[in-house]
């Protein structure tokens, strides 16, 4: 039977309160917020009369509330799922779109925190910023020499995925520093991603070329470990590798022998596959390694940002639109069907 008013839940918080200010009190709209802490029974009652379910980022998430088949078979009524940024990979996108499930994410939302923190790490890793100052607290009578940088101005930049973030990049380190900007996106023709910038190269080409690799691509079936030793030794001993986008992307073995057998010159790291990592972790006992704790995204403008984008996305979804940011729209001609049984008019049709 259609119900009136669609219920969206959400565990714990979402990264900024401006969503629960936009989203609580509406009329057209019943917010649930659910606790880990409680029996999961008594959150599984809940999320099984949910329409929506606002995912948190992997790092906080907890079993057994990831977007994946077991989920979904226990909540039928369950329409969206929402990731809190770009990255979704705690959902699976295939498993929605078999159920006729749309998954949404904030693409672009936070692209300015994550584009400044990709050039922070790049100007740390080449002034020897990060190990010069470790060495300052612990070293007597330092010896400066010890500590030469690089100039990052006139070099190669190597982009993995020019979306968004990438773009943003392209466009700091191209005007700042006048960078020659190579990308690898084989979802975009060479027209797109010269109009975003760049030049569009193959994977091993860039390698080769690039001063500075650095990952701004989803994490998927064909992006997961997608930088292995191979990968790693067609780059320059002098080149650096950045990750701001997801852990797994790279072998964090395959990267810790290339930068321990000197293959390549460094890395700076805001994931990693197990979040955070322990402390044993060889990559954090690695000199010319940068690591943060995946906070790129976490500035206080990009939170603002991507809540309020989430909560106004809710609303077009649950008003029958078409949201702006949808990652599976092959789910669309099932999910319309559900949506009309389910909340009892039909959605716009997808464009």
């Amino acid at each position: 039977m259609p119900v009136n008013i669609p219920r969206l839940v959400y565990f714990e918080n979402f990264m900024n309160p401006a969503a629960v200010t936009i989203l609580s009190g509406r009329d057209d709209l019943d917010l649930v917020r659910l606790e880990y802490a409680a029996q999961v029974d008594e959150n599984l009652t809940e999320m099984r009369r949910a329409h929506g379910y606002q995912i948190q980022p992997r790092t906080e998430l907890r079993e057994p509330w990831f977007g994946d088949a077991a989920l979904l078979k226990d909540c039928p009524n369950l329409l969206a799922i929402s990731s809190t940024g770009a990255g979704y990979d705690m959902i699976d996108v295939d498993d929605c779109t078999k159920a006729g499930v749309i998954v949404l994410n904030q693409s672009g939302t936070n692209k300015e925190g994550v584009a400044e923190h990709a050039l922070g790490l790049i100007l740390s890793l080449s002034k020897k910023i990060a190990v010069s100052e470790r060495a300052m607290r612990s070293v007597q009578n330092l010896d400066r020499r010890l500590y030469e940088g690089n100039d990052i101005r006139g070099k190669t930049l190597g982009i993995i995925g020019i979306g968004n973030i990438g773009t943003r990049v392209a466009e700091l380190c191209r005007g700042l520093f006048q960078m020659t900007i190579l990308a690898y996106d084989p979802y975009l023709s060479a027209e797109q991603i010269s109009a975003r910038g760049a030049v569009k190269t193959e994977l091993p080409d860039l390698l080769r070329q690039a001063d500075y690799v650095t990952v701004h691509c989803p994490r998927t079936k064909d992006s997961f470990g997608m930088f292995g030793a191979e990968q790693f030794a067609l780059m320059q001993p002098s080149a650096y590798f950045i990750n701001t986008a997801r852990g797994g992307i790279h072998d964090e073995p395959a990267l810790a022998e290339a930068l321990k057998s000197g293959r390549i010159a460094g890395a700076g790291l805001d994931v990693f596959l197990k979040e955070p990592p322990g402390l044993d972790h060889p990559l954090l006992h690695i000199d010319n390694v940068i690591v943060t704790p995946h906070n790129a995204g976490m500035t206080a403008e990009s939170m603002l940002e991507m809540v309020t984008a989430t909560a106004h996305q809710w609303i077009d979804v649950f008003h029958g639109k078409v949201p702006p940011r949808l990652v599976n729209p092959e789910a669309w001609p099932l999910y319309s069907e559900r949506f009309t049984a389910l909340l009892g008019f039909p959605p716009a049709p997808l464009a």
